[in-house]
């Protein structure tokens, strides 16, 4: 007799295999059936048991997604995950962190429709700390203000025991969502998950030796309860080097880029690209003054990267 299709949710994948965890909490190691059946950590799947009691299945149908993070370069797209509340921007103090990567995360963030969060990791280290977190000025203020300002929530974070209030005001901010944390390597995204997820190192143990028989765990994305009643999730992903944005247009960057949409609208030309063109009210405000509604030179000067590495692009 063939057992009945169930619902469950995918909480970890490793290229097409993934484990999912069935309604009581109990979790199958599932293969897709085809291609249409490729899942996610966070998607909602029917799923079947290949044999009755049996240990593995197979993906039936994904289910409708409310969202989906991804990334893509010149040769593939690397999904990250789906359903979500918000992405955790973790990045570090040292190494000093690159505006290039922030800002391609956050892109992809905006893109995507979820509400992104920054932490700044290492605040006991002051002098480093205080220069990094003078260089996020630009996004904590951007977008001018008032009601209609669109600033990132910024954080300080430090992951020692002298962090304690830190992290409590991060919980907080975590409880009763899906939250996917993003980073570089080196920023403290594993030390951060074993700190709010209880028996973090175990579970992740337990999956890596599910999905691939020892394979390293940072190549595996893996969501982690932060409560027994199973409402607040953090979704850890591998850390990256490299971010790429070739599912978007040229023409998108500037309105997913809120520092530079809040003056495109002013521009001469209605198909402004913001680099150079006379009447442009973005080129504008591009300068290195602390005020409201300045568009930091750095954050230009990524959005004129970007803009060419996806101008470049083959169609």
């Amino acid at each position: 007799m063939t057992p009945a299709a169930a619902e469950g949710l995918v909480v970890a994948a490793h290229g097409r295999h993934c484990v999912v965890e069935t309604r009581d909490g109990q979790r199958r190691l599932c293969h897709p059936r085809g291609k249409k059946s490729l899942a996610v950590v966070g998607d909602r799947v029917l799923w079947q048991s290949a044999q009755p009691g049996g240990a593995e299945g197979t993906i039936e149908k994904v289910f409708d997604r409310r969202n989906l993070l991804y990334r893509q370069d010149e040769v593939r797209s690397k999904s990250f995950a789906a359903n979500l509340d918000q992405v955790l921007i973790l990045i570090a103090a040292e190494p000093v962190f690159s505006d290039s990567l922030l800002t391609r995360a956050l892109i992809a963030a905006e893109a995507a429709g979820v509400a992104p969060l920054i932490a700044l990791n290492k605040s006991d280290l002051v002098t480093p700390f205080g220069q990094a977190w003078e260089r996020l000025w630009p996004y904590r203020h951007m977008g001018g203000d008032g009601e209609a300002a669109h600033h990132y929530r910024v954080l300080p974070l430090s992951l020692t025991q002298s962090g304690a209030v830190d992290r409590a005001a991060l919980q907080a901010l975590l409880a009763g969502k899906t939250t996917l944390l993003l980073g570089p390597s080196g920023a403290g995204k594993s030390t951060l998950v074993n700190l709010l997820a209880p028996g973090a190192a175990a579970q992740t143990g337990a999956l890596s030796q599910a999905l691939g028989k020892g394979r390293h765990t940072t190549t595996t994305t893996t969501l982690y309860w932060l409560d027994a009643e199973r409402r607040s999730a953090l979704i850890d992903s591998p850390g990256f080097q490299t971010f790429g944005l070739h599912h978007l247009a040229p023409a998108d960057l500037a309105r997913h880029m809120p520092d530079i949409a809040a003056h495109a609208g002013g521009c001469r030309f209605y198909n402004c690209s913001h680099l150079h063109e006379p009447g442009c009210a973005v080129l504008a405000q591009v300068r290195e003054a602390r005020e409201a509604g300045a568009i930091s030179p750095r954050r230009h000067r990524v959005y004129r990267e970007l803009f060419a590495e996806l101008s470049a692009r083959p169609y």
